[in-house]
């Protein structure tokens, strides 16, 4: 655990390295200047009446208060230096991958697997989308109360206590206020509680998510008036629901895909104007495929179960079935989904080379080509967001 421990710190370290040069990068001329720029509230730093409306406003087609303060509080200290702005998203993304380690490897006494996980998680190349645009600062803020969360509901199952249990809700409360995609978490606590935390499945562990079920519908109705008010949800009447159902299937699919293979990555992807038959029905039959064998392989893998249904689950708020913008997909919506599947990948490989005698030795020489090759494709994807000019250059092509 201290060499892990050791190894974590060094993680944050190289992560903030590969992500240092973003600090050079200017805002974007994309929704940089309805979150900043152009925004005179935020403009104007935290005043109480900036405050106030922070809490009130729908702005950019969301209730997310917390990102708004953030926001305001980054004007406070810096100004409208990019600079400032910039390095705190990677603040808070260093933040998150402790969190994500400190949990992982409290919940199943694994360092190693968690430390790994915590290692695809900093230095994938479809997070740098969250943490290289300043808009998408609720990403990564939320991404650190939804972590802060686990591990909290975590020390509540070990330990007990009505505090624990009401700071772990706090901390949910604030991850919605951040952004609203954290509203799958009260299922992901139900996973959890699946495995690792091998919890009997029960109607009193259901009882006990009710609260967090309460916020979540309580967030989803704010988010639906929000984004109805501000003109976002205008592509649902364009897009017939089978495109838009076809679409959601087809993009778990490429979202998989593109974790193993992070090439042509791009900030927008535009929704297509036709999907061929073939495509959604193998992508649904691949899913279906998938489901199944997790399921079978429950008692044996119970991981896979966690892992492979917290990517499904929390993709569901932005699969596009109540499609909001003009995209496809997004790199930036894998940015809490992907850990499922990391966790999946690392108590799965580990399993699987079970025995071997080499073993140790194979799983150390993978893990490093793995999470060398991620920091290399990073650093250049990271390159791609250092102008407009650049960015939307790379997304034309």
């Amino acid at each position: 655990m201290r060499r892990a421990l050791i190894l974590c710190f060094l993680l944050v370290a190289v992560t903030a390295g590969v992500y240092l040069p973003t600090g050079g990068h200017p805002f974007i001329s994309f929704d940089d200047p309805g979150y900043v720029t152009e925004n005179p509230r935020v403009r104007g730093g935290l005043t109480g009446e900036n405050v106030g409306w922070a809490f009130s406003a729908t702005a950019m087609s969301n209730w997310h208060p917390l990102t708004w303060l953030s926001h305001m509080a980054d004007v406070q200290l810096f100004g409208l230096d990019p600079r400032g702005h910039h390095l705190a998203n990677v603040f808070f993304h260093v933040a998150s991958i402790l969190l994500l380690f400190f949990l992982l490897s409290g919940i199943t006494g694994a360092p190693w697997q968690s430390l790994f996980v915590a290692a695809l998680f900093a230095l994938h190349p479809l997070h740098v989308e969250s943490v290289a645009w300043v808009a998408e600062r609720k990403d990564v803020l939320s991404g650190c109360f939804w972590f802060l969360t686990l591990l909290l509901y975590a020390r509540y199952v070990k330990r007990g206590g009505t505090g624990r249990y009401l700071l772990a809700l706090l901390s949910f409360a604030a991850g919605l206020m951040a952004k609203p995609m954290l509203v799958t978490l009260p299922v992901v606590l139900l996973l959890l509680d699946y495995w690792p935390l091998r919890r009997p499945l029960r109607w009193p562990l259901v009882k006990e998510k009710i609260p967090f079920f309460a916020l979540a519908a309580l967030s989803s109705a704010v988010t639906l008036y929000a984004q109805k008010q501000g003109g976002a949800m205008n592509d649902t009447d364009r897009v017939s629901l089978g495109m838009r159902i076809g679409n959601s299937v087809v993009s778990c699919v490429k979202y998989v895909f593109k974790m193993f293979f992070p090439r042509d990555l791009a900030m927008l992807y535009p929704f297509p104007g036709s999907i061929p038959p073939w495509e959604v029905f193998g992508a649904f039959l691949l899913l279906v495929l998938v489901c199944a064998l997790v399921i079978v392989y429950r008692q044996r893998c119970p991981y896979l179960v966690t892992g492979w249904f917290w990517f499904l689950f929390t993709l569901v708020p932005v699969i596009g079935i109540v499609q909001v913008g003009g995209q496809s997909m997004a790199d930036r919506y894998t940015y809490i989904p992907l850990t499922g599947l990391f966790i999946a990948c690392a108590w799965g490989v580990n399993d699987l080379l079970h025995g071997w005698r080499y073993r140790t030795v194979a799983l150390a020489t993978l893990a490093w080509l793995i999470v060398a090759a991620s920091a290399m494709v990073t650093w250049r994807q990271i390159g791609y967001w250092r102008d407009n000019l650049t960015l939307y250059r790379h997304t034309l092509e």
